[in-house]
């Protein structure tokens, strides 16, 4: 039993859903909501990081907005997202600062996570936010997207937010206890599946099976959700958010709900989509220091390292790193344009604001973007 996989892993997404945030879709419960920050508190003291993928902001909205049945008109929806975005950062801000923890509302659509520029930026923005102690609370920007706010797309987010973060485990807590055989409101005989491989064909079918009125994932979008995550490496634990302390057992260990495998560890899988499924739009040449601290030391590429650029690529986009005879050694998601590049080539980082006038990050390539071929 390799349940314990939460105690052992130091980066975790946590997704929650409406049934767990809501008083059956009246507008928030306060009183769960401090339970979560009570919960991701304690988790964060035994040396985690989280980041919260929260729905609520629907049903926040109607519920401000009076309405008692959710709308089927998608501007309608949109509106209640607004209007409910706002009660949703504002609860989770109190909730937490009772336990000296800030938090930062980051709203995010599948093309953020597509689009290789913004990629990087949320990525960067996440990762910045954990560094400072900071828990990233994060929900489908709503007010702006089309068939995801119909459908309840926060599962598929927060396994995307996993590969985005490289976490190591992505938490989907809902109202059941876990993946089952079989439907068990339909099926009294149907019996929950302690553990499997995301790969095994069969879980698919035991998934079957529509969301709720307040939440619309169902246990269909949780498994879909886990192959995305596995993508990157991460394991997937589908538990009930119902149960008592649910985080804090699990991070201490207990085998809780149903823990659905990855196939290939965070970094193999990362590294694996970093050399071979990108498509490399350009190359930079190093010199002898740089080759040297990419390969015997596993840094980030500097600037000051590249001594030529070839060809035109975009912020976020992949390029190859050269050494001196042509030979690739290496491989990233590069943090400035061919042309800033160029301006910025062979200077130290101190001087990259002063000649472009703004600093995305000190790293041409940071060492977490880059694979050593």
């Amino acid at each position: 039993m390799t349940q314990p996989i939460l105690k052992q892993a130091r980066r975790i997404v946590v997704k929650v859903g409406s049934s767990l945030v809501t008083n059956q879709g009246n507008g928030l419960d306060h009183e769960a909501l401090g339970c979560w920050a009570e919960q991701i508190f304690r988790i964060g003291q035994m040396g985690k990081e989280i980041v919260l993928v929260s729905s609520g902001a629907v049903a926040e909205g109607m519920q401000r907005l009076g309405w008692k049945s959710r709308p089927a008109a998608l501007y309608e929806l949109q509106a209640a997202a607004a209007v409910g975005q706002m009660g949703l950062a504002q609860a989770y801000a109190t909730c937490f600062s009772a336990y000296g923890l800030q938090t930062a509302q980051i709203l995010l659509t599948h093309d953020d996570l597509s689009n290789r520029k913004r990629y990087l930026n949320a990525r960067s923005t996440i990762l910045a936010l954990l560094n400072l102690g900071i828990i990233p609370i994060i929900n489908e920007n709503d007010t702006v997207v089309f068939d995801e706010i119909r459908f309840g797309d926060n599962d598929n987010l927060a396994a995307l937010v996993a590969n985005l973060i490289e976490a190591e485990v992505l938490v989907i807590l809902t109202d059941q206890a876990g993946l089952y055989t079989s439907d068990p409101r339909k099926n009294s005989a149907a019996t929950l599946i302690p553990e499997t491989h995301v790969s095994d064909p069969a879980i698919e079918a035991m998934a079957g099976g529509a969301g709720s009125e307040i939440g619309r994932g169902g246990m269909q979008s949780k498994v879909m959700a886990a192959k995305r995550a596995a993508r990157s490496g991460a394991h997937t634990l589908i538990a009930s958010g119902k149960a008592q302390d649910v985080l804090v057992r699990l991070a201490r260990g207990e085998a809780i709900g149903t823990c659905l495998l990855a196939d290939m560890p965070v970094r193999v899988a990362r590294k694996l989509w970093l050399a071979d499924h990108l498509q490399v739009r350009g190359s930079v040449v190093l010199d002898a220091g740089a080759v040297r601290a990419l390969l015997a030391e596993g840094k980030s590429l500097l600037p000051i390292g590249v001594a030529e650029v070839r060809g035109h690529f975009e912020r976020g986009e992949a390029v190859s790193c050269l050494d001196t005879s042509g030979r690739e050694i290496a491989r990233g998601l590069v943090n400035y344009s061919a042309r800033e590049t160029r301006k910025i080539m062979q200077l130290p980082t101190s001087r990259i604001e002063t000649v472009l006038g703004y600093v995305d990050e000190y790293e041409l390539i940071h060492r977490n973007n880059l694979v050593v071929l």
